[in-house]
């Protein structure tokens, strides 16, 4: 099968387009031929070499963690799916792969593709979807009247998560640019800060959360706005002593994981909130929920461009100038 490949780790480099074996199928897998996959900042993270030190990938490595697809084949210990089910899914970040015509994937991190929506579509959503998901139900449990400020409400996690917000019911505000302004009051953004000429932490008070994708500068503000026991959740870092506990990392990376965020977590504990990284995972029962609401019209895909296969360097360089409003896909097939 065809695949773009990175043979070695390099800030800006190209990825190869190369012809490499179908990945094997275990017994609790399947098979998807690849039809569409998502491009995230986190696949030229994971180029540039930023992730070598906490997550044990193996080189070559083939980059993409949205997919969208038809099931091609099922391991032995499958029941949920069969050969030619409609699919999408964020592999387990160690098997990730989208950016190729096949990949195999564990049953449980697979679900069904929203009926209304184009492969192209679904395979925006996996990933902005997770980290929103696992952002503000699982981690803040947002709630109804609750007030919410969501950095960058037009990027790839800004979208869904603002759209998320207002399905429970939260009040939620958002930085962007003047020229993205109706984008994200049509997702529901209730309060709509420029970034670029105002200062939202002498606007905001008393939020209960903060889901930050920006960090430095950003993030420390960010405590600011809230009311005692408020949370910002930190999708861009620092990292944590908790995330590195849950990567079983080795003493000296959870050493360097404390002391990267000593300064963050000092600062929270002084006003009386709480800081944490979100390094969002794999999940397919989260993914129906998703789709659920998908289905019912509470959220909808927000596509900025789609590139051809062949052009998935181009696609990662358009993602890396920091323009995109939603997200962008390549077409796999």
């Amino acid at each position: 099968m065809r695949a773009f490949i990175v043979e070695r780790y390099g800030r800006g480099q190209n990825l190869h387009l190369g012809e490499i074996p179908e990945p094997e199928l275990r017994e609790d897998d399947v098979l998807v031929q690849i039809h569409a996959a998502g491009v995230n900042v986190l696949d030229n993270k994971i180029r540039d070499g930023e992730f070598k030190q906490i997550l044990p990938f193996r080189l070559p490595l083939i980059l993409g963690n949205d997919v969208a697809g038809v099931v091609a084949r099922v391991g032995s210990r499958v029941r949920g799916f069969k050969v030619g089910d409609e699919v999408y899914a964020r592999p387990d970040q160690l098997r990730i792969g989208g950016f190729a015509e096949y990949i195999a994937m564990k049953e449980s991190d697979v679900a069904l593709k929203p009926n209304g929506l184009t492969m192209e579509e679904a395979a925006s959503i996996p990933l902005v979807g997770l980290t929103a998901w696992q952002a503000l139900v699982e981690r803040a449990k947002l709630k109804k009247g609750q007030k919410v400020l969501i950095h960058a409400g037009s990027g790839g996690v800004g979208t869904i998560a603002i759209q998320l917000a207002k399905h429970l019911g939260a009040t939620v505000a958002t930085t962007a640019s003047p020229a993205n302004f109706d984008l994200v009051k049509s997702l529901g953004a209730d309060v709509v800060i420029d970034y670029r000429k105002d200062d939202f932490s002498t606007i905001l008070e008393d939020y209960d959360v903060v889901l930050d994708s920006q960090g430095g500068e950003v993030l420390e503000k960010s405590l600011l706005v809230l009311k005692p026991g408020g949370k910002v959740i930190g999708i861009a870092g620092p990292p944590d002593p908790a995330f590195a506990t849950s990567i079983k990392a080795n003493l000296l990376v959870r050493l360097a994981m404390r002391f990267l965020s000593r300064r963050i977590r000092s600062q929270a504990k002084r006003l009386r909130v709480d800081y944490s990284f979100l390094f969002m995972r794999a999940s397919g029962d989260q993914l129906r929920e998703l789709t659920a609401l998908i289905d019912a019209g509470a959220i909808r895909p927000v596509m900025d461009r789609v590139f051809p296969f062949e052009a998935t360097n181009e696609a990662l360089a358009y993602l890396e100038k920091g323009r995109a409003r939603g997200k962008v896909v390549v077409k796999v097939r």
